[in-house]
């Protein structure tokens, strides 16, 4: 006799067995454990636009507000948060978990194609998209330092060799390089000469970036001067107003 043939001869026996796991089946189901904060990884894109010289204000009105208006029309998405800092503006894409994250992709360059004719024009590049979410910590840290080289070097080495090959590893998201010093430019005029030829400090800048063929890096220092410079020059038009003043109450005496 085997195995099968007990259950085939007993049919009563059998179908108490059978509905004896089904009972067992159904209370330890609705005794499983539930996680009302599961470890579930949504998809999430970070979008990151920079200007150069771009205040806060600036950032918001003129950057991101017309990207988030092209975004909010993807279908799939489910919350959207953005923080604007000096030039530099970054918005979050939640989508929902039966959102693949490749098409979602597509959608969000699509929406920066769209929104490219209301941004600004003097942005160095593009605004750009990555498939990480940024509440993830980093897991690696490298560090680069030479007694030798002169940073800006270093700084090559990291950003053309290093971070371009780790970024190739399948599994990175996302690799960034901080610390960097690389060649600017800085120019350091003279406000009483200019007002004296009465050159504005914006003719200056347009001058530079004629000139220069890498014109984007050269924007937070000469704006930053230029506040100095304009409060410079009221300064000294309010000193020549008060010393025509005086000189004519001197001759009226």
């Amino acid at each position: 006799m085997n195995f099968s043939e007990l259950f085939i001869r007993r049919p009563v026996m059998t179908t108490l067995i059978m509905v004896g796991i089904l009972l067992f089946g159904v209370v330890a189901y609705r005794a499983l454990p539930v996680s009302d904060l599961p470890n579930v990884d949504f998809p999430t894109i970070q979008v990151s636009a920079v200007l150069p010289g771009g205040s806060p204000e600036t950032m918001a009105a003129s950057v991101a507000t017309p990207l988030e208006r092209q975004f909010s029309t993807i279908a799939g998405l489910d919350s959207m948060s953005s923080t604007s800092s000096m030039g530099f503006s970054s918005i979050t894409l939640q989508f929902s978990l039966d959102r693949p994250l490749d098409a979602a992709a597509q959608d969000v360059q699509a929406a920066i194609t769209a929104a490219a004719r209301q941004l600004p024009p003097n942005m160095p590049a593009p605004p750009s998209y990555q498939k990480v979410n940024p509440a993830d910590q980093p897991i690696l840290f490298l560090s680069l330092n030479s007694t030798t080289l002169q940073p800006s070097v270093v700084d090559e080495y990291a950003e053309t060799m290093m971070a371009q090959r780790i970024s190739t590893v399948s599994g990175v998201a996302q690799v960034q390089v901080f610390g960097t010093k690389k060649y600017a430019v800085r120019v350091q005029v003279d406000p009483n000469a200019l007002a004296s030829r009465g050159i504005g400090i914006d003719e200056v800048q347009r001058a530079i970036e004629n000139s220069n063929v890498s014109a984007a890096g050269m924007m937070t220092d000469m704006i930053e001067y230029a506040r100095q410079f304009e409060i410079a020059v009221r300064m000294m038009h309010v000193a020549d107003d008060n010393a025509t003043r005086a000189s004519s109450l001197a001759s009226m005496s």
